[in-house]
């Protein structure tokens, strides 16, 4: 019986310690749960603690920050947290569909705000159409970018990042996730943001192509794409709150330019899109400042196919520049098999370019395997909540 005991009683204990971090245990557990300055050797997060980000917290080149399925990271309240992952550093954040990582406000429910802590900073080490060496916004300064279009930056998998986005100055902003230039070696899939004050998710340059991608009730832009971003997202759902959206800002499905200039400079931003959701307020009562479904901007190019875009307000498929009107008209960017529905039907097609009108957009876009549709909100939402969300997201009122 003593045998038998100790049997178990080892079993037990094996299964915990993999359970903490695999066979050998979690690797170099902080003594303290409030996480601050530099991370400059590979550090285990584990799910028996909550974490506390205080102030801007920095993963350095060479090491890894590794966190458990199920662990909690919430922002310090006085000093708002953000979480960069620098050029040669990873994040292995591996959650699970029943025990998702997540990042969160440090407020309790019923008094969270967007905004409350900043989000999380991931720099590759793959292109950029920048000449010289780029720096990311949001007062992190941190440099991005290089010539490994494969850089491996860790893997991020059901993950939650709630409440973040902040602005350190006017147009410099932390978004829920940013992307500075990462490779496609980095697996990115099974993520949500959740009332993020900025953009749900953006890209400046880089290959990475993440799948499985949620912005829930964004303020300004849920995915956003500059300086030369030429990977692929596939099934990417947004869904808008109608009472909230940026003050300053408009919010749209997709915002998309070459960089700010609407500079020709190369390698092109051109995201690849497929089996997109994008779902905008759909409502009379709706704030001002809902925008666009896609808003192709400056000197951009696209492709986007098996898509629905449906429900915002001021229009669903936008083009805003001359340089990214040419593109679709010569077939370089591509609008595929693709549903669209504006809260008013006349704006399905919006163009600024007197070398491609809506109507040239609108006569194109049907002989190419697009759909006018007309979908009831109730349907929408059906749509807005495809099995693969099941288990790990969730869709909170504001606050909570």
């Amino acid at each position: 019986m003593k045998n038998l005991i100790f049997g178990l009683l080892a079993l037990s204990l094996f299964s915990c310690t993999k359970e903490l971090g695999g066979d050998d245990g979690p690797i170099n557990v902080p003594s303290s749960t409030v996480l601050t300055g530099t991370i400059n050797a590979t550090t285990t997060l584990t799910a028996d603690k909550t974490w506390t980000l205080k102030g801007y917290v920095y993963v350095t080149e060479g090491a890894s920050l590794i966190i458990q399925p199920g662990t909690v990271i919430k922002s310090d309240v006085a000093e708002k947290g953000a979480l960069c992952i620098e050029r040669g550093a990873k994040l292995i954040a591996e959650g699970t569909q029943d025990k998702p990582i997540v990042f969160t406000s440090g407020q309790p429910d019923g008094q969270k705000s967007p905004g409350d802590w900043g989000g999380i900073v991931i720099l590759g080490k793959a292109k950029t159409n920048r000449t010289s060496e780029p720096t990311i916004e949001g007062g992190i300064g941190r440099p991005y970018g290089g010539t490994n279009d494969e850089d491996n930056s860790g893997v991020i998998k059901y993950v939650r990042i709630e409440y973040a986005g902040i602005a350190a100055l006017p147009n410099s902003e932390i978004n829920a996730l940013t992307l500075g230039a990462v490779g496609r070696g980095t697996i990115i899939q099974y993520v949500q943001t959740i009332y993020a004050n900025d953009d749900a998710f953006e890209f400046f340059g880089g290959t990475v192509s993440p799948r499985y991608l949620y912005a829930f009730a964004t303020a300004d832009d849920d995915y956003d794409f500059d300086f030369g971003y030429t990977g692929e997202v596939n099934y990417g759902i947004s869904k808008r709150d109608p009472l909230f959206v940026d003050n300053g800002d408009a919010g749209n499905g997709v915002e998309c330019d070459n960089d700010g200039t609407g500079s020709l400079a190369q390698p092109f931003t051109h995201p690849k899109l497929n089996q997109m959701i994008l779902i905008g307020p759909f409502s009379n009562t709706s704030l001002s400042n809902h925008n666009l479904g896609l808003r192709w901007r400056r000197a951009t190019q696209f492709t986007i196919t098996n898509s629905k875009i449906l429900g915002y307000q001021k229009g669903s498929f936008s083009i805003e520049s001359n340089e990214t009107a040419q593109s679709y008209k010569d077939g370089v960017s591509k609008f595929l098999n693709n549903e669209i529905q504006a809260f008013d039907p006349l704006l399905n097609f919006k163009s600024t370019s007197s070398l491609f009108t809506a109507v040239d957009m609108k006569s194109k876009a049907l002989s190419e395997g697009n759909s006018e549709k007309q979908y009831s909100k109730a349907e929408m939402d059906i749509l807005s909540k495809p099995t693969w969300t099941n288990g790990w997201t969730r869709f909170p009122t504001k606050g909570n």
